[in-house]
């Protein structure tokens, strides 16, 4: 059933981000030619996670490639994509985003293996595309009601192809992955469960699914009904949070329990919700959301003896 709760490992939800995203927040320590310094250098750098291993774009002036030539460890913390009016809202009730924090080494890559790596964003980056020119009606449908400032993950790491600033490219080989989540709860996660967890195929594209769905007051009213339909509540409002192959989670603002006056408040909660199947893709994805939306309204539809 829809309302049983259905959640994934912690190993797959730092798959999933980390496949989801395309810029993490690198820590390396500081150096120079005297040696290590013991004091942490931080900035945002470029990534393309692939086959277990985040590898990562960084600008030949950014200090890190001095860090790294005198202590190669480094930890990479990467957030999972809050866009548009969802990041509005969570930063507003301050609830900070799942993340996933990696400790391990930053190895520059060297000769055949830097065209190798180039090689394969460039067909990551041809594949996305390809698979949104591609895509049907409802998918095409949602991911261009998502705004102008949210842009997909391949269009985000396009720059780093066209030469206009030269790049040092690394592999980071991971010693340990700590998942984060939204109630500042850690979680270590074993790496042989993420080398054996798959990313799922919606993961590059969720940013803009979530967003095109929050940005349709169409689509967040069934947000809403899924609420009332399949959990018995009673939603003022709802977004879409993340989705992944087996459903989707819902932020949504519902009825606190009465204060001492008998006034209601309202909270903001979450709450989850499965599919009878998994989605293998972006389209069987949006299919399946379809699916429970024309249900909801059925069911809608009955409670009103309209049915």
């Amino acid at each position: 059933m829809k309302n049983k709760a259905l959640f994934l490992t912690f190993a797959e939800r730092c798959k999933n981000i980390l496949a989801a995203n395309w810029q993490g927040r690198l820590n390396t320590i500081k150096a120079d030619a005297k040696g290590s310094k013991e004091e942490i250098y931080t900035s945002k750098v470029k990534y393309l996670f692939k086959k277990g291993k985040p590898y990562l774009w960084i600008p030949e002036n950014d200090l890190h490639n001095v860090n790294t030539i005198i202590d190669e460890r480094g930890s990479l913390a990467v957030t999972n994509p809050i866009p548009g009016p969802l990041g509005s809202l969570l930063g507003s009730v301050r609830k900070l985003p799942a993340r996933v924090a990696l400790t391990g080494e930053v190895l520059p890559l060297k000769g055949g293996k830097v065209q190798l790596a180039t090689e394969s964003l460039r067909e990551t980056i041809l594949s996305e595309r390809k698979a949104v020119s591609l895509a049907s009606y409802s998918v095409s449908g949602i991911l261009s009601s998502s705004s102008l400032s949210c842009t997909s993950r391949s269009e985000n790491l396009k720059d780093v192809l066209d030469g206009s600033e030269p790049y040092v490219v690394y592999k980071f080989n991971i010693r340990s992955c700590t998942y984060i989540d939204g109630n500042e709860f850690t979680h270590e996660v074993d790496l042989d469960d993420i080398e054996a967890t798959k990313a799922s195929l919606l993961s590059p594209f969720s940013e803009k699914i979530v967003d095109g769905i929050n940005q349709s007051q169409a689509r967040r009213r069934a947000l809403m009904l899924f609420c009332f339909v399949y959990l018995n509540v009673n939603a003022r409002e709802a977004f879409m949070l993340s989705i992944d192959r087996r459903g989707l989670d819902v932020v949504a603002k519902v009825p606190s329990p009465m204060t001492k006056d008998g006034l209601c408040e309202y909270q903001w909660k979450e709450f989850r919700f499965t599919f009878k199947e998994e989605a293998r893709d972006v389209e069987s994805f949006c299919r399946l959301l379809v699916d429970m939306e024309e249900e909801a309204l059925k069911n809608v539809s009955s409670y009103s003896g309209l049915g």
